[in-house]
């Protein structure tokens, strides 16, 4: 993955949790994932509309 071994793996979760703490880190996990989930659903909302348009022309002709 990216050329990044365990160790630097865990070099970087030991960094994070020193620079943010402990109670923070589950806060900045689900914020990170409401972003992820919300990227997703816009390129699936992207492909729908993609779909959609599709078959309106589709039903023009």
């Amino acid at each position: 993955m990216f050329g990044i071994g365990l160790q630097e793996i865990l070099l970087i979760a030991l960094i994070v949790l020193l620079f943010f703490g402990g109670k923070k880190i589950p806060e900045l996990m689900k914020g990170l994932g409401k972003g992820v989930r919300s990227f997703k659903d816009g390129m699936n909302g992207t492909d729908k509309a993609e779909e959609t348009e599709k078959k309106d022309k589709e039903e023009k002709n």
